[in-house]
């Protein structure tokens, strides 16, 4: 029978607590605090995006433009470095910035122009684009579920990606196709494989395919974890945010 998928898992456990980069970007250090900057970025540009292509109806361009802008004024008037972890969630922090600074800049009909002084961010505006191409559309009442939403299926991008980088480096090629064609293929095919069909096309045991999976998931929960903690103000926000996104109770 195969077993159970869910990334948390009926025994899913939290990894020790990490230091996090929405802290990291008030520090004195102005490395650390470019480090960490970098990384909010990583995590929150696209749903940011996203966020401006459907709640502000901006087109595809003037998103790009507003995310750019956004990021690089939050970096030169140090919007992250004043937010209070026990008045709001982070990413409700953020949308309420972004909120303010689209409406800031239609009244002022303006905007920060390119290349006069902005440092450009390397975002992937089309892989955006297309991931709005392909999924549902909300209607718009609801941009709080959506941005979190968004932001949740960005996190799991780029845990995948560390994943599979992660694998190929540990020399673990194989648990990373066998997960991408189970977990991540699998469930749009026509029919999903079962681990019999898995292990046939893989030339390997059932059981062996059950002890891969099971390690590959075990190490994108905790991939998923770091990310999650890194992204978030504090360790209540983080505690919670893992008990919505994946259904366990911190220990």
């Amino acid at each position: 029978m195969d077993k159970d998928t869910d990334i948390g898992g009926p025994q899913g456990r939290f990894p020790s607590t990490r230091h996090s980069v929405v802290e990291g970007v008030g520090s004195p250090d102005v490395q650390v605090r470019r480090h960490a900057f970098e990384a909010l970025v990583g995590a929150y540009w696209k749903p940011v995006y996203k966020y401006l292509r459907i709640k502000w109806g901006e087109g595809n361009e003037d998103a790009k433009d507003l995310t750019q802008d956004f990021f690089a004024l939050a970096l030169e008037k140090g919007f992250f470095e004043r937010y209070e972890p026990g008045r709001a969630r982070f990413r409700t922090y953020l949308r309420t910035c972004l909120d303010g600074f689209v409406s800031n800049q239609r009244k002022a009909a303006k905007r920060l122009k390119r290349g006069g002084g902005t440092e450009m961010l390397s975002l992937d505006f089309e892989d955006a684009e297309g991931e709005l191409r392909s999924c549902e559309i909300p209607d718009g009442r609801d941009m709080e579920q959506y941005f979190h939403r968004e932001w949740l299926r960005h996190l799991f991008g780029l845990a995948v990606d560390a994943l599979r980088s992660r694998c190929e480096t540990n020399g673990k090629a194989v648990q990373f196709r066998l997960f991408e064609r189970y977990d991540l293929e699998g469930p749009d095919a026509p029919e999903r494989l079962t681990y019999a069909q898995l292990a046939l096309e893989s030339g390997l045991p059932v059981t062996q395919v059950t002890n891969h999976l099971a390690w590959v998931r075990r190490e994108l929960r905790d991939i998923l974890l770091e990310k999650l903690r890194e992204v978030t103000g504090s360790d209540e926000e983080f505690h919670a945010e893992a008990r919505l996104a994946f259904g366990v109770e911190p220990r």
